[in-house]
Protein backbone atom coordinates (compact mmCIF):
# COMPACT_ATOMS: atom_id res chain seq x y z
CA UNK A 1 0.00 0.00 0.00
CA UNK A 2 2.95 2.40 0.57
CA UNK A 3 4.56 2.82 -2.92
CA UNK A 4 0.42 3.39 -4.63
CA UNK A 5 0.16 6.12 -1.52
CA UNK A 6 3.71 7.74 -2.47
CA UNK A 7 2.95 7.55 -6.06
CA UNK A 8 -0.08 9.60 -5.62
CA UNK A 9 1.12 11.84 -3.10
CA UNK A 10 3.76 12.82 -5.46
CA UNK A 11 1.55 13.81 -8.26
CA UNK A 12 -0.40 15.96 -5.66
CA UNK A 13 2.35 17.60 -4.98
CA UNK A 14 3.29 18.26 -8.47
CA UNK A 15 -0.03 19.37 -9.17
CA UNK A 16 -0.88 23.04 -10.18
CA UNK A 17 -3.52 24.57 -12.29
CA UNK A 18 -1.58 24.39 -15.34
CA UNK A 19 -1.16 20.84 -14.91
CA UNK A 20 -5.04 20.84 -14.93
CA UNK A 21 -4.81 23.07 -18.37
CA UNK A 22 -2.44 20.33 -20.29
CA UNK A 23 -4.72 17.83 -18.98
CA UNK A 24 -8.02 19.79 -19.92
CA UNK A 25 -6.91 20.64 -23.15
CA UNK A 26 -5.59 16.44 -23.88
CA UNK A 27 -9.10 15.78 -22.43
CA UNK A 28 -11.33 18.35 -24.61
CA UNK A 29 -9.38 17.38 -27.47
CA UNK A 30 -10.13 13.70 -27.31
CA UNK A 31 -13.64 14.24 -26.38
CA UNK A 32 -14.11 16.40 -29.57
CA UNK A 33 -12.79 13.90 -31.68
CA UNK A 34 -14.92 11.13 -30.18
CA UNK A 35 -17.93 13.13 -30.74
CA UNK A 36 -17.16 13.97 -34.26
CA UNK A 37 -16.84 10.52 -35.04
CA UNK A 38 -20.21 8.89 -33.05
CA UNK A 39 -22.48 12.22 -34.21
CA UNK A 40 -23.65 14.46 -31.23
CA UNK A 41 -26.69 14.45 -29.82
CA UNK A 42 -27.32 17.87 -29.44
CA UNK A 43 -27.65 18.27 -33.47
CA UNK A 44 -30.86 16.99 -33.07
CA UNK A 45 -32.59 19.52 -30.19
CA UNK A 46 -34.77 22.14 -31.30
CA UNK A 47 -33.88 24.89 -33.25
CA UNK A 48 -33.67 27.22 -30.20
CA UNK A 49 -30.69 24.94 -28.66
CA UNK A 50 -29.19 24.95 -31.99
CA UNK A 51 -27.98 28.69 -31.79
CA UNK A 52 -25.50 27.21 -29.06
CA UNK A 53 -22.85 29.14 -31.71
CA UNK A 54 -23.27 32.37 -28.78
CA UNK A 55 -23.99 34.49 -32.19
CA UNK A 56 -25.56 37.46 -30.61
CA UNK A 57 -28.99 37.42 -30.86
CA UNK A 58 -31.49 39.26 -33.24
CA UNK A 59 -33.54 42.09 -31.15
CA UNK A 60 -36.58 43.59 -32.89
CA UNK A 61 -35.97 47.38 -30.76
CA UNK A 62 -37.34 50.15 -32.58
CA UNK A 63 -35.17 53.11 -34.23
CA UNK A 64 -35.87 56.14 -32.18
CA UNK A 65 -36.59 55.10 -28.57
CA UNK A 66 -36.83 57.73 -26.32
CA UNK A 67 -38.05 57.60 -22.46
CA UNK A 68 -39.34 55.03 -20.02
CA UNK A 69 -42.38 54.74 -22.62
CA UNK A 70 -40.25 52.66 -24.64
CA UNK A 71 -38.73 50.20 -21.69
CA UNK A 72 -40.77 47.25 -22.39
CA UNK A 73 -40.42 47.66 -26.91
CA UNK A 74 -36.60 48.06 -26.43
CA UNK A 75 -35.81 44.92 -23.73
CA UNK A 76 -38.56 42.53 -24.71
CA UNK A 77 -36.52 40.98 -27.42
CA UNK A 78 -35.21 38.91 -24.81
CA UNK A 79 -38.62 37.09 -24.75
CA UNK A 80 -38.23 35.54 -27.84
CA UNK A 81 -35.53 33.15 -26.25
CA UNK A 82 -36.35 33.11 -22.43
CA UNK A 83 -39.44 33.57 -19.86
CA UNK A 84 -40.44 37.12 -19.49
CA UNK A 85 -42.55 37.29 -16.07
CA UNK A 86 -44.49 40.50 -15.19
CA UNK A 87 -44.52 41.22 -12.01
CA UNK A 88 -45.34 44.76 -9.91
CA UNK A 89 -42.12 46.69 -9.08
CA UNK A 90 -43.38 46.90 -5.39
CA UNK A 91 -42.65 43.30 -4.48
CA UNK A 92 -38.74 43.37 -5.82
CA UNK A 93 -36.76 44.52 -2.96
CA UNK A 94 -33.12 45.59 -2.75
CA UNK A 95 -30.76 43.95 0.00
CA UNK A 96 -27.76 45.77 0.84
CA UNK A 97 -25.77 44.10 3.48
CA UNK A 98 -24.50 40.38 4.27
CA UNK A 99 -26.70 40.17 7.42
CA UNK A 100 -29.74 41.33 6.09
CA UNK A 101 -29.59 38.48 3.56
CA UNK A 102 -29.05 35.70 5.92
CA UNK A 103 -31.62 36.96 8.27
CA UNK A 104 -33.83 37.63 5.12
CA UNK A 105 -33.56 33.72 4.68
CA UNK A 106 -33.63 32.61 8.35
CA UNK A 107 -37.47 34.45 8.62
CA UNK A 108 -38.96 32.90 5.49
CA UNK A 109 -37.34 29.78 6.31
CA UNK A 110 -39.44 30.12 9.93
CA UNK A 111 -42.23 30.62 8.17
CA UNK A 112 -42.33 27.77 4.95
CA UNK A 113 -45.32 25.78 4.31
CA UNK A 114 -44.79 24.29 0.81
CA UNK A 115 -40.97 24.69 0.00
CA UNK A 116 -37.45 25.57 0.78
CA UNK A 117 -35.42 25.48 -2.50
CA UNK A 118 -31.43 26.20 -2.03
CA UNK A 119 -29.30 26.12 -5.14
CA UNK A 120 -25.90 27.01 -3.88
CA UNK A 121 -21.90 26.11 -4.97
CA UNK A 122 -21.81 24.92 -1.32
CA UNK A 123 -22.91 25.21 2.55
CA UNK A 124 -20.51 26.02 5.01
CA UNK A 125 -19.80 23.86 8.37
CA UNK A 126 -19.88 26.99 10.77
CA UNK A 127 -22.29 28.32 13.73
CA UNK A 128 -23.96 30.02 11.21
CA UNK A 129 -24.99 27.88 8.93
CA UNK A 130 -25.59 25.61 11.24
CA UNK A 131 -28.03 27.91 12.99
CA UNK A 132 -29.55 28.11 9.01
CA UNK A 133 -29.65 24.13 8.97
CA UNK A 134 -31.60 24.35 12.62
CA UNK A 135 -34.37 26.55 11.23
CA UNK A 136 -34.92 24.23 8.61
CA UNK A 137 -35.16 21.37 10.84
CA UNK A 138 -37.82 23.32 13.35
CA UNK A 139 -39.63 24.23 10.22
CA UNK A 140 -39.44 20.27 8.76
CA UNK A 141 -40.79 19.53 12.22
CA UNK A 142 -43.71 21.89 12.40
CA UNK A 143 -44.53 20.61 9.02
CA UNK A 144 -44.71 16.98 10.68
CA UNK A 145 -47.39 17.99 13.01
CA UNK A 146 -50.37 17.78 10.38
CA UNK A 147 -51.15 14.38 9.12
CA UNK A 148 -49.52 15.20 5.82
CA UNK A 149 -46.93 17.23 5.98
CA UNK A 150 -45.97 19.73 2.42
CA UNK A 151 -43.35 21.17 3.28
CA UNK A 152 -40.33 20.34 1.10
CA UNK A 153 -36.78 21.17 1.40
CA UNK A 154 -34.52 20.67 -1.36
CA UNK A 155 -30.74 21.66 -1.82
CA UNK A 156 -28.69 21.70 -5.39
CA UNK A 157 -24.65 22.09 -4.71
CA UNK A 158 -21.55 21.28 -6.04
CA UNK A 159 -20.36 17.79 -5.66
CA UNK A 160 -16.52 18.92 -5.50
CA UNK A 161 -16.98 22.05 -2.95
CA UNK A 162 -19.59 20.48 -0.97
CA UNK A 163 -17.45 16.79 -0.48
CA UNK A 164 -14.30 19.35 0.65
CA UNK A 165 -12.65 17.92 3.25
CA UNK A 166 -14.06 15.51 6.18
CA UNK A 167 -16.54 18.09 8.00
CA UNK A 168 -18.36 19.27 4.71
CA UNK A 169 -21.83 20.43 2.95
CA UNK A 170 -22.77 16.95 3.17
CA UNK A 171 -22.43 16.10 6.66
CA UNK A 172 -24.16 18.91 7.37
CA UNK A 173 -27.46 18.01 5.53
CA UNK A 174 -27.26 14.54 6.21
CA UNK A 175 -29.27 14.54 10.10
CA UNK A 176 -32.05 16.17 7.73
CA UNK A 177 -31.87 13.36 5.37
CA UNK A 178 -31.99 10.80 7.92
CA UNK A 179 -34.65 12.33 10.16
CA UNK A 180 -36.78 13.47 7.20
CA UNK A 181 -36.18 11.10 4.22
CA UNK A 182 -39.72 12.02 2.45
CA UNK A 183 -39.26 16.03 2.50
CA UNK A 184 -35.66 16.50 1.93
CA UNK A 185 -33.22 15.94 -1.04
CA UNK A 186 -29.74 16.61 -1.63
CA UNK A 187 -28.66 16.73 -5.12
CA UNK A 188 -24.90 17.04 -5.93
CA UNK A 189 -24.16 18.49 -9.35
CA UNK A 190 -21.09 16.69 -10.99
CA UNK A 191 -19.69 18.59 -13.75
CA UNK A 192 -19.22 15.70 -16.91
CA UNK A 193 -15.82 17.69 -17.76
CA UNK A 194 -13.95 15.90 -14.69
CA UNK A 195 -13.16 12.34 -15.49
CA UNK A 196 -11.02 9.69 -16.66
CA UNK A 197 -7.57 10.07 -16.12
CA UNK A 198 -8.41 13.65 -14.61
CA UNK A 199 -10.60 13.29 -11.83
CA UNK A 200 -8.38 10.46 -10.55
CA UNK A 201 -4.95 12.58 -10.60
CA UNK A 202 -6.44 16.15 -10.00
CA UNK A 203 -6.59 16.68 -6.10
CA UNK A 204 -9.50 17.97 -3.85
CA UNK A 205 -9.79 22.02 -4.16
CA UNK A 206 -8.15 21.98 -7.41
CA UNK A 207 -10.94 19.66 -9.31
CA UNK A 208 -13.04 22.61 -8.40
CA UNK A 209 -11.50 24.75 -11.41
CA UNK A 210 -12.39 21.94 -13.83
CA UNK A 211 -16.44 23.28 -13.60
CA UNK A 212 -18.99 23.24 -10.86
CA UNK A 213 -22.46 23.96 -10.04
CA UNK A 214 -22.37 27.88 -9.25
CA UNK A 215 -26.19 28.88 -8.91
CA UNK A 216 -27.62 31.13 -6.23
CA UNK A 217 -31.29 30.66 -5.79
CA UNK A 218 -32.93 30.88 -2.70
CA UNK A 219 -36.69 30.17 -2.65
CA UNK A 220 -39.11 29.92 -0.15
CA UNK A 221 -43.07 29.09 -0.74
CA UNK A 222 -43.40 31.86 -3.13
CA UNK A 223 -40.87 34.22 -2.95
CA UNK A 224 -37.16 34.32 -3.98
CA UNK A 225 -33.67 35.25 -3.31
CA UNK A 226 -31.36 35.67 -6.18
CA UNK A 227 -27.66 36.53 -5.32
CA UNK A 228 -23.84 35.68 -6.20
CA UNK A 229 -23.54 34.87 -2.21
CA UNK A 230 -22.99 31.10 -0.86
CA UNK A 231 -24.24 29.58 2.17
CA UNK A 232 -21.37 30.44 4.11
CA UNK A 233 -20.40 32.72 6.75
CA UNK A 234 -18.30 35.30 5.55
CA UNK A 235 -21.40 35.86 2.83
CA UNK A 236 -23.15 36.61 6.30
CA UNK A 237 -21.29 38.73 7.76
CA UNK A 238 -17.92 40.76 5.78
CA UNK A 239 -18.38 39.58 2.07
CA UNK A 240 -19.99 41.86 0.13
CA UNK A 241 -22.24 40.95 -2.69
CA UNK A 242 -25.45 41.91 -4.57
CA UNK A 243 -29.22 40.19 -3.32
CA UNK A 244 -32.98 40.83 -4.66
CA UNK A 245 -35.65 40.02 -3.06
CA UNK A 246 -38.67 38.74 -5.06
CA UNK A 247 -41.52 38.38 -2.47
CA UNK A 248 -44.55 36.70 -3.79
CA UNK A 249 -43.62 36.22 -7.46
CA UNK A 250 -45.36 32.68 -7.65
CA UNK A 251 -44.75 32.28 -11.86
CA UNK A 252 -40.90 33.23 -10.77
CA UNK A 253 -40.32 31.21 -8.13
CA UNK A 254 -42.02 28.31 -9.73
CA UNK A 255 -39.38 28.61 -12.75
CA UNK A 256 -36.85 28.45 -10.76
CA UNK A 257 -38.12 25.80 -8.68
CA UNK A 258 -38.45 23.99 -11.96
CA UNK A 259 -34.58 25.33 -13.11
CA UNK A 260 -33.27 23.88 -10.15
CA UNK A 261 -35.01 20.48 -10.17
CA UNK A 262 -34.34 19.82 -13.59
CA UNK A 263 -30.03 20.27 -12.51
CA UNK A 264 -30.94 18.37 -9.56
CA UNK A 265 -32.07 15.31 -11.82
CA UNK A 266 -28.77 15.02 -13.51
CA UNK A 267 -26.77 15.28 -10.85
CA UNK A 268 -26.08 12.67 -7.87
CA UNK A 269 -28.42 12.14 -5.49
CA UNK A 270 -27.10 12.35 -1.37
CA UNK A 271 -28.67 9.16 0.64
CA UNK A 272 -28.66 8.90 4.01
CA UNK A 273 -25.28 6.71 4.66
CA UNK A 274 -23.53 10.00 3.05
CA UNK A 275 -23.68 7.41 -0.29
CA UNK A 276 -24.47 8.97 -3.76
CA UNK A 277 -26.11 7.38 -7.08
CA UNK A 278 -28.10 8.80 -9.98
CA UNK A 279 -31.70 9.20 -10.35
CA UNK A 280 -32.72 5.72 -12.35
CA UNK A 281 -32.48 6.34 -15.70
CA UNK A 282 -30.20 9.35 -15.99
CA UNK A 283 -26.75 9.47 -17.86
CA UNK A 284 -24.11 9.16 -15.06
CA UNK A 285 -21.74 12.48 -15.50
CA UNK A 286 -18.46 10.94 -15.31
CA UNK A 287 -18.75 7.15 -15.84
CA UNK A 288 -21.31 7.58 -18.76
CA UNK A 289 -20.28 8.85 -22.42
CA UNK A 290 -19.93 12.77 -21.84
CA UNK A 291 -21.93 13.37 -25.37
CA UNK A 292 -24.81 11.69 -24.09
CA UNK A 293 -24.83 13.10 -20.48
CA UNK A 294 -24.71 16.40 -21.66
CA UNK A 295 -27.05 15.74 -24.82
CA UNK A 296 -29.85 14.42 -21.90
CA UNK A 297 -29.01 16.66 -19.33
CA UNK A 298 -29.43 19.94 -22.16
CA UNK A 299 -32.98 18.14 -22.89
CA UNK A 300 -34.35 18.24 -19.08
CA UNK A 301 -33.30 21.83 -18.31
CA UNK A 302 -34.36 23.29 -21.79
CA UNK A 303 -37.79 21.87 -21.57
CA UNK A 304 -38.46 23.53 -18.32
CA UNK A 305 -37.18 27.13 -20.16
CA UNK A 306 -38.86 26.62 -23.56
CA UNK A 307 -42.20 25.84 -21.66
CA UNK A 308 -42.35 28.47 -19.00
CA UNK A 309 -41.69 30.88 -22.40
CA UNK A 310 -44.05 29.58 -24.41
CA UNK A 311 -46.63 29.90 -21.60
CA UNK A 312 -45.27 33.52 -20.61
CA UNK A 313 -45.53 34.41 -24.23
CA UNK A 314 -49.64 33.01 -24.63
CA UNK A 315 -50.03 35.28 -21.01
CA UNK A 316 -49.15 37.94 -22.46
CA UNK A 317 -50.42 38.15 -25.46
CA UNK A 318 -53.95 37.54 -24.38
CA UNK A 319 -53.75 39.46 -20.80
CA UNK A 320 -50.84 42.64 -22.31
CA UNK A 321 -52.13 44.32 -19.13
CA UNK A 322 -52.34 42.06 -16.57
CA UNK A 323 -53.15 44.12 -13.20
CA UNK A 324 -52.24 42.35 -9.66
CA UNK A 325 -54.47 40.11 -7.43
CA UNK A 326 -55.87 42.94 -5.76
CA UNK A 327 -56.69 44.33 -9.24
CA UNK A 328 -54.55 47.93 -8.03
CA UNK A 329 -50.69 47.67 -7.90
CA UNK A 330 -49.64 47.80 -11.72
CA UNK A 331 -47.33 44.80 -13.35
CA UNK A 332 -44.88 47.90 -14.39
CA UNK A 333 -41.60 45.25 -14.15
CA UNK A 334 -40.10 42.36 -16.38
CA UNK A 335 -38.22 39.14 -15.30
CA UNK A 336 -36.12 37.39 -17.68
CA UNK A 337 -33.87 34.23 -15.98
CA UNK A 338 -30.60 34.05 -17.92
CA UNK A 339 -28.80 30.57 -18.05
CA UNK A 340 -25.34 30.06 -18.86
CA UNK A 341 -24.51 25.95 -19.07
CA UNK A 342 -21.72 25.73 -21.80
CA UNK A 343 -20.93 22.34 -20.28
CA UNK A 344 -24.66 21.24 -21.38
CA UNK A 345 -24.87 23.09 -24.48
CA UNK A 346 -26.93 26.19 -23.00
CA UNK A 347 -25.55 29.72 -24.10
CA UNK A 348 -28.76 31.72 -23.14
CA UNK A 349 -27.25 34.01 -20.76
CA UNK A 350 -23.76 34.62 -23.01
CA UNK A 351 -26.18 35.62 -25.60
CA UNK A 352 -28.45 37.55 -24.02
CA UNK A 353 -25.34 39.64 -22.45
CA UNK A 354 -23.77 40.49 -25.42
CA UNK A 355 -26.91 41.54 -27.24
CA UNK A 356 -27.24 44.15 -24.50
CA UNK A 357 -23.61 45.06 -24.82
CA UNK A 358 -24.31 45.58 -28.35
CA UNK A 359 -27.38 47.72 -28.30
CA UNK A 360 -25.81 50.09 -25.56
CA UNK A 361 -25.24 53.40 -27.56
CA UNK A 362 -24.03 56.44 -27.08
CA UNK A 363 -27.10 57.67 -24.90
CA UNK A 364 -26.32 54.72 -22.35
CA UNK A 365 -23.97 54.54 -19.15
CA UNK A 366 -22.97 50.94 -17.93
CA UNK A 367 -22.23 50.26 -14.17
CA UNK A 368 -20.48 46.98 -14.32
CA UNK A 369 -19.09 45.29 -11.57
CA UNK A 370 -17.38 41.67 -11.06
CA UNK A 371 -15.66 40.25 -7.73
CA UNK A 372 -12.94 38.27 -9.90
CA UNK A 373 -12.78 40.73 -12.79
CA UNK A 374 -11.75 38.68 -15.89
CA UNK A 375 -13.51 39.38 -19.06
CA UNK A 376 -13.86 37.13 -21.84
CA UNK A 377 -12.33 38.10 -24.98
CA UNK A 378 -15.75 38.58 -26.83
CA UNK A 379 -17.10 40.42 -23.35
CA UNK A 380 -13.32 42.93 -23.80
CA UNK A 381 -14.02 43.50 -26.94
CA UNK A 382 -17.69 44.87 -26.99
CA UNK A 383 -17.05 47.01 -23.87
CA UNK A 384 -13.85 48.67 -25.54
CA UNK A 385 -15.24 49.12 -29.43
CA UNK A 386 -18.69 50.46 -27.98
CA UNK A 387 -20.47 53.74 -27.70
CA UNK A 388 -21.61 53.50 -24.38
CA UNK A 389 -19.57 55.01 -21.43
CA UNK A 390 -18.52 52.45 -18.78
CA UNK A 391 -17.90 52.39 -14.88
CA UNK A 392 -15.83 49.14 -14.11
CA UNK A 393 -15.96 47.88 -10.63
CA UNK A 394 -13.38 45.36 -9.78
CA UNK A 395 -11.89 43.88 -6.08
CA UNK A 396 -8.39 46.13 -4.33
CA UNK A 397 -5.93 43.05 -4.19
CA UNK A 398 -6.67 43.27 -0.45
CA UNK A 399 -10.46 42.56 -0.71
CA UNK A 400 -10.18 39.75 -3.43
CA UNK A 401 -11.42 36.52 -2.03
CA UNK A 402 -8.00 34.79 -2.31
CA UNK A 403 -5.86 37.41 -0.50
CA UNK A 404 -3.63 36.33 2.41
CA UNK A 405 -4.38 32.03 1.35
CA UNK A 406 -1.78 29.94 1.20
CA UNK A 407 0.11 28.39 -1.50
CA UNK A 408 -0.47 28.91 -5.17
CA UNK A 409 -4.21 30.48 -4.63
CA UNK A 410 -1.96 33.57 -2.58
CA UNK A 411 -0.75 35.06 -6.09
CA UNK A 412 -4.09 34.90 -7.40
CA UNK A 413 -4.64 38.29 -6.26
CA UNK A 414 -1.83 39.77 -8.46
CA UNK A 415 -2.83 37.30 -11.12
CA UNK A 416 -6.06 39.94 -11.29
CA UNK A 417 -3.97 42.88 -10.90
CA UNK A 418 -2.00 42.13 -14.08
CA UNK A 419 -5.40 41.32 -15.97
CA UNK A 420 -6.71 44.17 -14.67
CA UNK A 421 -3.58 45.96 -15.48
CA UNK A 422 -3.18 44.77 -19.62
CA UNK A 423 -6.94 46.08 -19.59
CA UNK A 424 -6.51 49.30 -18.70
CA UNK A 425 -3.41 49.46 -20.78
CA UNK A 426 -5.68 48.56 -23.56
CA UNK A 427 -7.93 51.03 -22.23
CA UNK A 428 -5.42 54.00 -23.11
CA UNK A 429 -3.93 52.64 -26.02
CA UNK A 430 -7.19 52.60 -27.96
CA UNK A 431 -7.67 56.54 -26.39
CA UNK A 432 -11.28 55.42 -24.44
CA UNK A 433 -9.85 56.78 -21.13
CA UNK A 434 -12.71 59.30 -20.84
CA UNK A 435 -15.82 56.72 -21.71
CA UNK A 436 -14.34 53.75 -19.86
CA UNK A 437 -13.22 53.55 -16.25
CA UNK A 438 -12.05 51.18 -14.21
CA UNK A 439 -12.52 51.54 -9.90
CA UNK A 440 -11.06 49.32 -7.04
CA UNK A 441 -13.19 48.40 -4.09
CA UNK A 442 -12.08 49.01 -0.53
CA UNK A 443 -13.39 48.24 2.62
CA UNK A 444 -10.74 47.53 5.39
CA UNK A 445 -11.94 44.01 6.58
CA UNK A 446 -14.30 42.79 3.93
CA UNK A 447 -13.72 41.39 0.90
CA UNK A 448 -15.65 41.71 -2.25
CA UNK A 449 -18.06 39.23 -4.45
CA UNK A 450 -20.65 41.42 -5.94
CA UNK A 451 -21.51 41.02 -9.74
CA UNK A 452 -23.96 42.56 -12.24
CA UNK A 453 -24.58 45.27 -13.80
CA UNK A 454 -26.95 48.81 -13.85
CA UNK A 455 -27.95 50.05 -17.39
CA UNK A 456 -28.61 53.43 -17.48
CA UNK A 457 -30.87 54.83 -21.13
CA UNK A 458 -31.44 58.33 -22.33
CA UNK A 459 -29.21 60.62 -19.94
CA UNK A 460 -31.51 59.68 -17.08
CA UNK A 461 -30.89 59.03 -13.41
CA UNK A 462 -32.06 56.28 -12.82
CA UNK A 463 -30.84 52.49 -14.06
CA UNK A 464 -34.08 50.85 -16.01
CA UNK A 465 -31.97 47.78 -16.07
CA UNK A 466 -29.95 45.41 -14.20
CA UNK A 467 -28.15 41.66 -13.87
CA UNK A 468 -28.28 40.15 -10.77
CA UNK A 469 -27.08 36.62 -10.39
CA UNK A 470 -23.81 34.49 -10.29
CA UNK A 471 -21.98 35.26 -13.45
CA UNK A 472 -18.84 37.30 -13.28
CA UNK A 473 -18.45 37.96 -17.06
CA UNK A 474 -14.94 35.82 -17.05
CA UNK A 475 -13.88 32.60 -19.15
CA UNK A 476 -15.52 30.12 -16.22
CA UNK A 477 -18.92 31.70 -15.83
CA UNK A 478 -19.49 31.40 -19.62
CA UNK A 479 -17.46 28.18 -20.40
CA UNK A 480 -16.72 25.93 -17.45
CA UNK A 481 -19.58 26.35 -14.71
CA UNK A 482 -23.40 26.32 -14.28
CA UNK A 483 -24.91 30.08 -14.21
CA UNK A 484 -27.95 31.74 -13.60
CA UNK A 485 -28.54 35.28 -13.19
CA UNK A 486 -31.81 37.77 -13.73
CA UNK A 487 -32.18 40.80 -15.96
CA UNK A 488 -34.58 43.10 -14.43
CA UNK A 489 -35.95 45.71 -16.28
CA UNK A 490 -38.11 48.13 -14.77
CA UNK A 491 -40.99 51.42 -14.84
CA UNK A 492 -41.01 51.51 -11.23
CA UNK A 493 -39.39 54.51 -10.36
CA UNK A 494 -38.88 53.14 -6.72
CA UNK A 495 -37.44 50.24 -7.83
CA UNK A 496 -35.65 52.08 -10.05
CA UNK A 497 -34.18 54.45 -7.14
CA UNK A 498 -33.74 51.21 -5.08
CA UNK A 499 -31.03 49.71 -7.95
CA UNK A 500 -29.39 53.65 -8.24
CA UNK A 501 -29.03 53.67 -4.47
CA UNK A 502 -27.33 49.82 -4.82
CA UNK A 503 -25.07 50.99 -7.48
CA UNK A 504 -23.98 54.19 -5.57
CA UNK A 505 -23.42 53.00 -2.13
CA UNK A 506 -20.86 49.77 -4.17
CA UNK A 507 -18.86 52.86 -5.74
CA UNK A 508 -18.78 55.20 -2.63
CA UNK A 509 -16.78 52.53 -1.86
CA UNK A 510 -14.31 52.45 -4.24
CA UNK A 511 -11.20 54.75 -6.15
CA UNK A 512 -10.78 55.65 -9.77
CA UNK A 513 -7.71 53.53 -11.35
CA UNK A 514 -5.03 55.28 -12.93
CA UNK A 515 -1.69 54.69 -14.11
CA UNK A 516 -0.16 55.43 -10.60
CA UNK A 517 -2.56 52.85 -9.02
CA UNK A 518 -0.33 50.18 -11.23
CA UNK A 519 2.85 51.82 -9.89
CA UNK A 520 1.94 51.50 -5.98
CA UNK A 521 3.85 48.58 -4.02
CA UNK A 522 1.18 47.05 -3.25
CA UNK A 523 0.40 46.51 -7.19
CA UNK A 524 3.77 44.73 -7.95
CA UNK A 525 3.61 41.26 -9.79
CA UNK A 526 6.21 38.74 -9.43
CA UNK A 527 7.39 37.61 -13.18
CA UNK A 528 6.07 33.82 -12.29
CA UNK A 529 3.23 35.40 -11.52
CA UNK A 530 2.85 37.23 -15.32
CA UNK A 531 4.35 34.07 -17.10
CA UNK A 532 2.05 31.70 -15.61
CA UNK A 533 -1.42 33.84 -15.59
CA UNK A 534 -1.88 33.41 -19.41
CA UNK A 535 -2.33 29.56 -18.79
CA UNK A 536 -4.24 29.93 -15.67
CA UNK A 537 -6.77 32.45 -16.20
CA UNK A 538 -9.39 30.47 -17.64
CA UNK A 539 -9.51 28.48 -14.35
CA UNK A 540 -10.28 31.24 -11.31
Amino acid sequence: MAAPMTWKRLVFSAYTPAFSWVFTRITDRFFRTHDRRRGSAVLLLAPLLAEADSAPLASSRPPGFTGVEGLHSRFHWMADHVPAFRVPGSHIHILHSPDEFYQAMKARIKTAKKRVVMASLYLGTGPLEQDLVDCMEEALERSQEDHAPDLKVSFLLDYTRGSRGKHNSRTMLLPLLQSFPDQMRVSLYHTPDLRGLLRLLVPERFNETIGVQHIKAYLFDNSLIISGANLSDSYFTNRQDRYVLLEDCEEVADFFADLVGAVGDVSLQLQPDNSVHMMEGMVHPYKGNRADFSASAQKRIMEVVNTARVRQSMLETECPEVPDSDGMVPNDTWIFPLMQMKPLGIYLDEQITKQLLIEAGGDSVIFLTSGYFNLTRTYMQLVLGAAADYRILMASPEVNGFFGAKGVAGAIPEAYVHLARQFYNKVCQLGQQSRVHLHEYHRPDWTFHAKGLWYYVGGRDHPCLTLIGSPNFGYRSVHRDLEAQIAIVTENEELQMQLQQEQEELYQSSTQVSNSTFNQPDRHVKLWVKLVTPLIKNFF
